[in-house]
């Protein structure tokens, strides 16, 4: 249930929830970190902008991608409707986050607001022949990965330097919120997964965050 308690939160962290108007003001000049809490179907209906998303209801994604948020800036919060949030919020206030602000009546407040939302998913899901057709010839980077993943936008700059060292290498990007076929067919169950084909061959893989490819 999306209602679940998975961590242990004091009630004595007290929070702080403003209202959507306030929360737009606030994260409106974009070098802010801005946190979904939500399912990854849940955001693909919609989110934030530049959002970070994080599923609250699975404690081992939450922990292992909250790390890569910097303590020490405020971060903005949000979820459905403000449940989710409110006790991601007091966790992360518990285990060292200085300023967590929370949305207020979440998402579905922000929209009865009017403010706006994108990211909302009309693209298909790439479908496995289609995928199987990229790799099929040289050396092909496969990247699972996705935009509100915050591992994965820390290895960003780890996989432009080894594209830029490997010219040869083309890149093939499997978005981790949308390409679940594609995913179940390469056996991809984290984010980040960088898997290397060769003639449609697998020659190596890696997960996680690490200083190289």
């Amino acid at each position: 249930m999306l209602g679940t308690i998975l961590f242990s939160v004091s009630n004595s962290v007290k929070g702080q929830e403003v209202s959507a108007a306030v929360f737009n003001d606030s994260i409106r000049n974009g070098n802010v970190q801005v946190f979904d809490v939500r399912t990854a179907g849940e955001y693909n209906t919609g989110h934030l902008s530049n959002a970070l998303l994080a599923d609250y209801t699975k404690k081992e994604e939450f922990t292992e991608r909250v790390k890569y948020l910097d303590k020490d800036k405020t971060v903005y919060i949000y979820c459905l409707s403000g449940g989710r949030s409110a006790k991601a919020a007091s966790w992360m206030r518990e285990n060292g986050f200085k300023k967590v602000i929370e949305l207020e009546g979440g998402i579905n407040a922000w929209k009865q607001a009017g403010q706006p939302v994108e990211g909302v998913a009309d693209v298909k899901q790439m479908t496995v022949d289609a995928f199987r057709s990229g790799i099929d010839k040289g050396e092909v980077l496969v990247d699972v990965g996705a935009e509100w993943c915050p591992p994965c936008r820390k290895m960003a700059p780890v996989l432009e330097a080894y594209l830029s060292k490997h010219k040869t290498v083309r890149l093939l990007k499997v978005d981790g919120g949308r390409d679940q076929d594609v995913m179940q067919s390469i056996k991809a169950t984290s984010l980040p997964t960088f898997i290397l084909y060769k003639d449609g061959r697998e020659v190596w893989r890696k997960q996680g965050v690490s200083e190289q490819l």
